[in-house]
């Protein structure tokens, strides 16, 4: 691969040998954080130089998994690469423990002594909104010795998602799509995606088929794999006192249970939304039946190419009004920077994400297939990396990062924007048909399919609260049935297909992972929805406060700074509205279909 297509992983360490030497020198620091201990409440200054000590080790501790996590995604048969991802998060986890007392023993200090010190030491002063999560939180807080011994068992508890990720990335090997030409695709996790938007109907009938029976063949290993993951979920929630695992999840990011309840309610109100959508989409592929191959299929005459550079300025001038530097600061990283490692390639695992640390830049991981897709794609992995750049350049390290509640409506923004600069500026019916069908995809993937996954994820949690257990079965029967929800009576399913369609919570790699993430999906999009109007038309109070939302990071509540920036995510209002966004595109695309014919 072309090195201009890759990440500038030699920005992160040049070599190797950086990474281990970095690694080296976090062991030897871990003597230097046990030093604090029994000391944080001498003075001021011995708390001040705890969290400078700290902060540099774990700022370290960030290239070094950064590092490691970009060897191994773009080669996941990469063994040196696969074992530094390992030790990583093992040298992650003795850090971890070694710090773990300093939370309860601050907690002992006391809190309005805290204060005091937040107050009269300029080293402190930026700590009070620090202060007053820690007092949210202190009832969730153990002793020293049972906070150490929480976060040493994250590395093995750890070994469900590695499992899973070794099994989807390496083993898993896809018989090959075949055309009704006879030509054979290669069924890949890089290709899946495009080939499931293929206009010949044997190719993603063969490529489902091919991709959903591979998944099916590992799903007892996978069952159990995700079965350790919920356990472990409910051992935190129980260790920290927690009334249920949803309220475990939620409650770190000041997230009410009931902001959860209102998507997968609001969401269950509105399936007919999507009824209508297969109907129509139904009658523009000119098919008797939809099946579940069907569902993504190109609508328009022919795909709608979109080379990387062009992809690039297409999303610059959607995300114009955000402002010149804002542009400026993306294309750069997009163009010339590296922030993307683009296109697929052999070995390399599926999905995208946007990643990073503080001291490295805000890469993204990605494989650009050259069509509209891959463009939004593009659009999202973009407004992650940038709310990650204004974060780490606005904030001082202990309110850098931001939660995940945060982060899909940036990432969303983004896609919204770009798609509703293109439906403005061309005119072109197909082309307009084209952009739809993008949003269209986006929404299949926010608005129906990562609800679904959040109903199955609360199913399963529950499951292991009640003592039950979680087998291949039990989850392929789970999910088929919150599908064929959806699919209601215009998706043809035979009893082969509900097999396949069950396997979806196999497919979705990483996202069951990470306890109640996929719920956040639509949050997002619900948000960016919310707020897009009113940025997209230059309003300089909307731009301001959006921006001043991005930059906020953790230095807010994730609810506060979305109501800073215009949108009140404890009502169901916004993804009510969301669902009306969703209907109106449906309705603009039976009337561009209507006007066609």
């Amino acid at each position: 691969m072309d090195k201009r297509f890759t990440w500038n992983s030699e920005s992160v360490f040049p070599e190797e040998a950086g990474w281990e030497e970095a690694v080296q020198a976090i062991l030897s620091r871990i003597p230097d954080l046990e030093e604090f201990k029994g000391h944080l409440g001498d003075s001021p200054d011995s708390l001040a130089d705890w969290f400078e000590v700290s902060e540099r080790a774990r700022r370290l501790m960030a290239k070094v998994i950064v590092y490691s996590t970009m060897a191994y995604s773009v080669d996941v048969g990469d063994q040196a690469a696969a074992a530094r991802v390992d030790r990583s998060r093992s040298v992650a986890a003795q850090l971890g423990a070694a710090a773990a007392f300093a939370v309860p023993e601050m907690l002992s200090i006391g809190l309005p002594k805290l204060r005091d010190w937040v107050k009269s030491s300029p080293r402190l002063s930026h700590l009070g909104h620090y202060l007053d999560r820690l007092e949210k939180l202190q009832k969730r807080i153990r002793s020293a010795e049972v906070e150490e011994l929480l976060t040493q068992v994250t590395d093995p508890l750890a070994t469900a998602l590695s499992v899973h990720s070794v099994l989807a990335n390496t083993d898993l090997k896809f018989a090959p799509a075949v055309g009704a030409d006879g030509q054979l695709h290669e069924v890949a996790q890089g290709t899946i995606a495009a080939l499931l938007t293929n206009a010949d109907r044997e190719v993603r009938r063969t490529a489902f088929e091919s991709y959903a029976d591979e998944h099916l063949r590992m799903q007892h290993a996978m069952a159990a794999s995700l079965a350790g993951a919920v356990k472990r979920d409910v051992f935190f929630a129980r260790a920290r006192g927690h009334a249920s695992s949803l309220e475990a999840a939620l409650e770190p990011g000041f997230i009410p249970v009931e902001v959860f309840h209102n998507v997968i309610k609001t969401f269950r109100d509105n399936v007919g939304t999507w009824h209508r959508y297969w109907r129509i989409r139904r009658r523009m592929l000119g098919l008797e039946v939809l099946k579940p191959y069907d569902l993504r299929a190109q609508l328009g005459a022919s795909a709608l190419q979109v080379p990387y550079a062009e992809a690039v300025e297409w999303i610059s001038q959607g995300v114009a009004p955000l402002g010149e530097e804002y542009v400026a600061i993306m294309r750069k990283g997009a163009l010339e920077d590296r922030w993307v490692d683009i296109y697929p390639n052999k070995g390399k695992r599926m999905g995208a994400f946007s990643s990073g640390a503080m001291d490295t830049k805000p890469f993204i991981f990605m494989s650009y297939n050259d069509d509209i897709f891959s463009m939004s794609t593009l659009a999202h992995e973009l407004g992650h990396s940038m709310h990650s750049y204004h974060a780490w350049h606005s904030q001082p390290y202990v309110y850098a990062n931001y939660g995940l509640f945060q982060a899909e409506v940036a990432s969303n923004m983004h896609q919204a924007l770009t798609r509703r600069h293109l439906l403005a500026t061309k005119t072109d019916p197909a082309f307009q048909i084209a952009v739809i069908e993008e949003a269209m995809s986006n929404f299949y993937r926010y608005f129906f399919i990562m609800p679904s996954l959040a109903r199955l994820e609360l199913e399963i949690h529950e499951q292991v609260e009640r003592g039950g257990a979680i087998t291949a079965g039990y989850l392929n029967k789970l999910m088929a049935d919150l599908l064929i929800e959806v699919y209601g009576s215009e998706v043809e399913i035979s009893e082969r297909d509900r097999d396949r369609i069950g396997s979806t919570w196999a497919q979705f790699h990483t996202h069951l992972y990470s306890n109640f993430y996929v719920y956040q999906y639509a949050t997002g999009i619900a948000a960016a929805d919310h707020l897009v109007q009113r940025v997209a038309a230059g309003d300089r109070k909307a731009v301001d406060s959006y921006l001043a939302f991005l930059k906020s990071a953790s230095s807010m509540y994730p609810l506060e700074g979305l109501r800073m920036a215009g949108v009140d995510m404890t009502s169901p209002e916004p993804v009510e509205a969301a669902f009306a966004t969703l209907a109106s595109m449906v309705d603009r695309l039976e009337a561009l279909t209507q006007a066609r014919s």
